[in-house]
């Protein structure tokens, strides 16, 4: 076995990388990639460089893990930037740093593809053993893999990378008929305030309307890439981390992916939120609005979400990262994980030693959360 390093998407045939995909998660296709590198928003000059690494034996395509060459910490959802500042104040340089990971997307699933006829375990060991020699080489500080899924976890729990735990607030589909049958599982009041938030967007005369992503016009994605940046800039001060090629072009390659719940007043629109979608689960991830209006970023990003999942019978819901108000509206504490290399022997030994503190407020935190779910309580 033999690994290259690709520094553009374009460098490998998007069905030899597609090939590898024993799933339709959408954030592992080549796709995703090409439209994120293609529309300027993962290149050198915003700090996320592409070097995906690929392995091969006898010119055959083996394993494929997305990769970057971070000069930031931006846009990972996994905050590191306390470990920037040791490195700083020690006289060391934290970046560049090794991202495995989708960019800007905190969600979880596969972080690499392998074939199936190979031996993962043994191909992944190949794999990180190769990018820590590449790092140690271009004097990079670590490597990253952020949100891998249950089983990629499990393999990278055999080695000695630090693993960190988070929480995030993910619904949970219990064979649930329609949006009432979901909230009779709630206890009274907090059904009552489920119902008032919802009523409310009536109130206003806003009409939400769902929409699949062939369907969506040229016009409505222009409006969005506005709302998307309008909020970003109202919550952070900065603009949102897509460009405006992104979505058009994501909506062109992925369109069985994509779903946008569209609100709208006196038939203008006013917000929409953007989803995307696999065979188990939907996915929240963008979301943008002209102006505030009263309970409308709940109902079209969380309740709009819980109604179409039911509807497809989908295992889960997941709207992003952050929100402890996603707690009272029946969004589960559930833990996701992300795994660390530091070249410097000094740093990881320090780092897990934070992290092991670090944790147990982790798990008293997602435990306490979990005691304030909305749901009747059981004996």
């Amino acid at each position: 076995m033999h690994i290259r390093f690709l520094r553009s998407i374009n460098d490998i045939d998007s069905a030899l990388w597609n090939g590898l995909c024993q799933t339709n998660y959408p954030f592992i296709r080549h796709e995703f990639f090409y439209a994120l590198e293609h529309s300027n928003s993962t290149t050198r000059s915003t700090g996320w460089q592409p070097y995906h690494a690929v392995v091969e034996q006898q010119d055959k395509v083996l394993a494929i893990m997305p990769l970057f060459l971070k000069e930031h910490s931006y846009g990972e959802y996994v905050f590191d930037w306390a470990w920037a500042d040791a490195y700083h104040r020690y006289g060391r340089d934290y970046y560049p740093k090794f991202l495995n990971a989708v960019p800007f997307t905190p969600a979880q699933g596969p972080r690499w593809l392998i074939d199936e006829t190979v031996d993962e375990a043994a191909c992944l060991s190949f794999l990180i053993k190769a990018i820590e020699q590449e790092a140690i080489r271009i004097e990079a500080s670590s490597f990253h893999c952020l949100f891998p899924n249950h089983h990629q976890a499990n393999l990278l729990n055999n080695s000695p990378y630090l693993k960190r735990i988070g929480c995030q607030y993910h619904w949970l589909n219990q064979g649930y008929k329609d949006f009432d049958d979901f909230l009779s599982h709630f206890s009274s009041r907090k059904r009552k305030n489920v119902k008032k938030e919802r009523q409310k967007v009536v109130e206003q005369e806003i009409a939400l309307v769902t929409k699949r992503g062939h369907e969506i016009s040229q016009q409505e994605w222009q409006d969005f890439y506005v709302f998307y940046h309008l909020t970003y800039f109202k919550r952070s001060g900065r603009e949102g981390y897509l460009t405006d090629a992104f979505f058009p072009l994501i909506a062109r390659l992925m369109s069985e992916s994509i779903m946008m719940v569209q609100a709208r007043k006196r038939g203008e629109l006013v917000a929409a939120a953007l989803y995307f979608e696999d065979a188990t689960t939907l996915y929240g991830r963008y979301w943008g609005c002209k102006e505030e209006y009263d309970q409308l970023h709940f109902e079209a990003c969380y309740y709009q979400g819980i109604d179409y999942a039911i509807a497809g019978q989908l295992e889960r819901f997941d709207p992003g990262a952050q929100g402890e108000h996603k707690i009272q509206r029946g969004f589960t504490p559930v833990f996701t994980c992300s795994y660390h290399w530091l070249a410097s022997q000094e740093f990881q030994q320090a780092i897990a030693q934070f992290l092991h503190r670090e944790t147990q407020q982790i798990q008293l935190y997602q435990h306490a959360a979990c005691e304030r779910l909305p749901f009747k309580q059981v004996d």
